[in-house]
């Protein structure tokens, strides 16, 4: 009886190791795959931030014209 008991826990023990092996190995696979969509989440990122950056000097050009249209337009009213 205790025999079988102990070849029970040295087969879960084995058993538990193959599956941390398994998943060690499925992690190292997986991990060139998780870098990967890290820099292209971090080049979209950035290519986000520059398209802002873009926009906002774009609406204060546009801002400045409009304004300068418009004290032009006021200087030849009166």
């Amino acid at each position: 009886m205790a025999d079988q008991s102990m070849d029970a826990r040295r087969i879960a023990r084995e058993q538990e190791s193959r599956i941390a092996a398994a998943a060690a190995v499925g992690l190292n696979a997986a991990k060139p795959l998780f870098q990967y969509q890290t820099s292209m989440l971090r080049l979209v990122a950035d290519n986000f931030e520059l398209l802002a950056r873009n926009y906002e000097r774009g609406v204060e050009a546009f801002t400045s014209a409009v304004e300068e249209q418009h004290d032009q337009a006021r200087q030849a009213a009166e």
